[in-house]
Protein backbone atom coordinates (compact mmCIF):
# COMPACT_ATOMS: atom_id res chain seq x y z
CA UNK A 1 0.00 0.00 0.00
CA UNK A 2 1.67 3.22 -0.52
CA UNK A 3 1.31 6.45 1.19
CA UNK A 4 -1.42 7.87 -1.27
CA UNK A 5 -3.57 5.22 -0.53
CA UNK A 6 -3.43 5.30 3.11
CA UNK A 7 -4.59 9.05 3.02
CA UNK A 8 -7.29 8.50 1.38
CA UNK A 9 -8.24 5.72 3.95
CA UNK A 10 -7.15 7.95 6.60
CA UNK A 11 -8.99 10.92 5.10
CA UNK A 12 -12.80 9.18 5.01
CA UNK A 13 -12.29 7.52 8.32
CA UNK A 14 -11.79 11.15 10.10
CA UNK A 15 -13.89 13.02 7.75
CA UNK A 16 -11.91 15.97 7.10
CA UNK A 17 -9.52 16.69 4.07
CA UNK A 18 -6.38 18.74 4.01
CA UNK A 19 -7.20 21.53 0.56
CA UNK A 20 -3.80 23.38 -1.10
CA UNK A 21 -3.73 25.95 1.46
CA UNK A 22 -2.65 23.41 4.27
CA UNK A 23 -5.85 23.84 6.18
CA UNK A 24 -8.60 20.95 6.81
CA UNK A 25 -11.75 20.90 5.20
CA UNK A 26 -14.92 18.79 5.93
CA UNK A 27 -16.03 16.17 3.68
CA UNK A 28 -19.15 17.23 2.66
CA UNK A 29 -21.63 14.06 3.37
CA UNK A 30 -23.98 12.92 0.33
CA UNK A 31 -27.51 13.45 1.28
CA UNK A 32 -28.24 9.51 0.44
CA UNK A 33 -25.73 8.73 3.17
CA UNK A 34 -27.65 11.67 5.80
CA UNK A 35 -30.70 9.66 5.16
CA UNK A 36 -29.64 6.58 5.53
CA UNK A 37 -27.69 7.56 8.82
CA UNK A 38 -30.96 8.88 10.32
CA UNK A 39 -32.92 6.17 8.67
CA UNK A 40 -31.18 3.69 11.08
CA UNK A 41 -30.96 6.10 13.93
CA UNK A 42 -33.95 6.71 14.41
CA UNK A 43 -35.56 3.48 14.99
CA UNK A 44 -32.44 2.61 17.29
CA UNK A 45 -32.89 5.58 19.54
CA UNK A 46 -36.97 4.82 19.94
CA UNK A 47 -36.09 1.46 20.87
CA UNK A 48 -33.56 2.36 23.38
CA UNK A 49 -36.45 5.27 24.43
CA UNK A 50 -39.05 2.64 25.08
CA UNK A 51 -36.57 0.28 26.57
CA UNK A 52 -35.23 3.08 29.33
CA UNK A 53 -38.91 3.82 30.32
CA UNK A 54 -39.63 0.24 30.81
CA UNK A 55 -37.03 -0.52 33.14
CA UNK A 56 -37.66 2.55 35.31
CA UNK A 57 -41.21 1.65 35.42
CA UNK A 58 -40.47 -1.84 36.67
CA UNK A 59 -37.77 0.10 39.53
CA UNK A 60 -40.24 2.58 40.40
CA UNK A 61 -42.68 -1.03 40.62
CA UNK A 62 -40.65 -2.71 42.50
CA UNK A 63 -39.36 0.35 45.18
CA UNK A 64 -43.06 1.05 45.60
CA UNK A 65 -43.53 -2.73 46.31
CA UNK A 66 -40.43 -2.41 48.96
CA UNK A 67 -41.73 0.92 50.58
CA UNK A 68 -45.24 -0.96 50.67
CA UNK A 69 -43.95 -3.67 52.68
CA UNK A 70 -42.13 -1.72 55.22
CA UNK A 71 -44.87 0.56 55.84
CA UNK A 72 -47.14 -2.11 56.19
CA UNK A 73 -44.53 -4.07 59.03
CA UNK A 74 -44.09 -0.63 61.12
CA UNK A 75 -48.15 -0.22 60.35
CA UNK A 76 -48.41 -3.71 62.31
CA UNK A 77 -45.78 -3.32 64.81
CA UNK A 78 -47.02 0.37 65.91
CA UNK A 79 -50.62 -1.11 66.06
CA UNK A 80 -49.39 -4.03 68.03
CA UNK A 81 -47.44 -1.30 70.65
CA UNK A 82 -50.70 0.78 70.75
CA UNK A 83 -52.73 -2.20 71.96
CA UNK A 84 -50.16 -3.61 74.49
CA UNK A 85 -49.68 -0.19 75.92
CA UNK A 86 -53.64 0.09 76.14
CA UNK A 87 -54.41 -3.56 77.41
CA UNK A 88 -51.51 -4.02 79.39
CA UNK A 89 -53.31 -6.32 82.34
CA UNK A 90 -54.95 -9.10 79.67
CA UNK A 91 -51.68 -11.18 79.89
CA UNK A 92 -52.24 -12.22 83.58
CA UNK A 93 -56.71 -12.49 82.90
CA UNK A 94 -55.66 -14.79 79.94
CA UNK A 95 -53.07 -16.91 81.72
CA UNK A 96 -55.31 -17.04 84.90
CA UNK A 97 -58.10 -18.67 82.89
CA UNK A 98 -56.09 -20.82 81.11
CA UNK A 99 -56.92 -20.12 77.75
CA UNK A 100 -54.16 -20.81 74.74
CA UNK A 101 -53.26 -17.42 73.45
CA UNK A 102 -51.60 -17.04 69.91
CA UNK A 103 -48.64 -14.98 70.58
CA UNK A 104 -47.85 -12.82 67.44
CA UNK A 105 -43.74 -12.07 66.69
CA UNK A 106 -41.21 -11.39 68.86
CA UNK A 107 -43.57 -12.27 71.67
CA UNK A 108 -42.33 -15.48 74.04
CA UNK A 109 -43.95 -17.03 76.93
CA UNK A 110 -42.80 -20.20 78.30
CA UNK A 111 -45.95 -22.33 79.17
CA UNK A 112 -43.98 -24.64 81.57
CA UNK A 113 -43.57 -21.55 83.84
CA UNK A 114 -46.97 -20.02 83.78
CA UNK A 115 -48.26 -23.19 84.41
CA UNK A 116 -45.94 -24.36 87.66
CA UNK A 117 -47.19 -20.42 88.79
CA UNK A 118 -50.86 -21.50 88.39
CA UNK A 119 -50.67 -24.69 90.13
CA UNK A 120 -48.47 -23.35 93.37
CA UNK A 121 -51.48 -20.48 94.01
Amino acid sequence: MSDEERKIIISRVSEYRQDESGQYQRVPVSPVNRWLTYAILIPVVAIMIVLGIFFFAAFLALLAVAILVVGTRFWWLRRKYENAKQHPGDANRQAETDQTVIIEDAQIIEETEARNEQKKH
